[in-house]
């Protein structure tokens, strides 16, 4: 069945088609002008809610987990491939064809189960944000969280000011994160024959039991609901030509954006892993497995005395380039699935509220160690809202009536099935884990 509604509303209509793509002219001025969502969109990959998965692995098993972040962000880089090219070739986002496909019931369902997911996401920001703060500044666990609801405020600032700021923003953050674990690199002096040698995967992750939870932690925590959504709209910014030729060139420079963006998430995932590997296991500090167990060990462990602070400048760039793509994909899912506009400002606060009420809570009752769970709680809650946004991705960009020529051809379309599958499996059974 094709699109019953022709006529949308554009996706984020104050930045649709606001940024020009040249008509004419080279192979790298068009891919400069398609560069900046996959940036966006690579945040979410290396949010705080990934490091204590990262941290755990290197920690308890070396190198050994490195290709499971490998195949991560393989699958990663095919999931926002076809999110981007959903967006483009039928100028909805994935919000908008899940309103016009669906039943208005399985619509609320679906839109109140993103909400979810992006305020589990937003509290992995505010706890990720928080944590870091206290270990720079001493601050309060509590008081940094409350801070963290000035996000607000600093990311309606510079939406006024376009969107290339905005993607600017999280560009010079994903940079500051990328030099910080350079230099925790350089300083813990890894094994690169280990490295190169664990980038292939292992039996025994298969085998062994514990290596394998921690496993599908990294999986779960690598692929995030709200960037589907995210992706498949921000796309939109650009303003290419609406001919199926303006649209096929679209969808290959984007993708080049994005999977070099996601080439960075992988880069700095793999960096956590490996500084926790060179630092603590060689070191037999092998059940380092929080955040600020990680900061206080790491300058003892390695000698030096910036690693500790870069750490934590790392953590809280992190947490704000999340923050920015998080409440920008909130606004998206509110839009998209029920058709309603609020003013931006009330929007995100909202999102940060829902996000900031329980992370006050918590901190304030059981302090260091609450944040720690928190953080793994919501985790758990992303992976079970993942299924909800794969699913009718891969469903929609396999379809000819949806897609036409732009349909996913059956090699894509039974790769992309089997990767739903793994991680949707791999889920459940981290969520019955947990609960368990």
């Amino acid at each position: 069945m094709s699109w019953k509604n022709k006529d949308i509303t554009p996706s984020l209509p104050e930045v649709y088609a606001s940024i020009d793509v040249p008509q004419t002219g080279s192979f790298w001025r068009k891919l400069w002008a398609f560069t900046g969502p996959g940036l966006m969109v690579a945040v979410g990959y290396m949010d705080p809610g990934n490091w204590a998965t990262d941290i755990a692995g290197g920690s308890k098993f070396g190198y050994t987990l490195l290709s499971v972040i490998l195949i991560s962000n393989l699958f990663a880089m095919l999931l926002q491939h076809l999110s981007l090219k959903l967006g483009i070739a039928t100028g909805k986002d994935l919000a908008q064809a899940c309103r016009d496909a669906y039943s208005k019931p399985t619509v609320i369902v679906l839109w109140l189960l993103c909400e979810v997911a992006i305020a589990a996401c937003d509290l992995a920001e505010v706890i990720g944000s928080a944590i870091a703060l206290n270990l720079l500044f001493g601050m309060p666990l509590s008081v940094g969280v409350v801070v963290t609801v000035l996000d607000v405020l600093v990311l309606l600032y510079f939406q006024n000011k376009g969107f290339r700021m905005l993607e600017s923003i999280v560009a010079a953050l994903i940079f500051m994160i990328f030099l910080c674990f350079s230099y925790e690199i350089a300083v813990s002096h890894p094994s690169f024959s280990q490295i190169v040698g664990n980038l292939v995967p292992k039996k025994e992750i298969i085998v062994n039991p514990d290596m394998l939870y921690v496993a599908i932690g990294i999986l779960g925590a690598t692929v995030m609901p709200h960037n589907l959504y995210l992706h498949s709209s921000i796309v939109q910014t650009r303003d290419f030509e609406k001919s199926t030729e303006g649209k096929r060139s679209a969808i290959k420079f984007a993708t080049i954006d994005s999977t070099i963006s996601l080439g960075f998430a992988f880069f700095i995932n793999a960096a956590i892993l490996i500084v926790s590997a060179a630092a603590f296991h060689t070191s037999g500090n092998q059940q380092v497995a929080d955040i600020h167990d990680a900061y206080h060990l790491l300058d003892p462990v390695l000698g030096v005395k910036m690693a500790g602070i870069c750490f934590a400048v790392a953590l809280l760039a992190s947490g704000q380039n999340s923050t920015l793509t998080g409440t920008l994909a909130g606004q998206i899912v509110m839009e998209g699935f029920l058709n309603l506009h609020l003013k931006p400002w009330l929007r995100r606060l909202i999102t940060r509220l829902l996000a900031v009420i329980p992370a006050l809570i918590v901190t304030l009752i059981y302090g260091e160690k609450g944040t720690g769970e928190l953080l793994v709680l919501s985790q758990v809650i992303l992976s079970l809202q993942l299924s909800f946004a794969v699913v009718p991705l891969v469903m929609f960009t396999s379809s000819k009536k949806k897609m036409g020529e732009f349909a996913n051809s059956k090699l894509v379309e039974i790769t992309s099935w089997v990767v739903s599958i793994i991680i949707i499996v791999f889920n459940m059974y981290l969520l019955w884990d947990t609960l368990m």
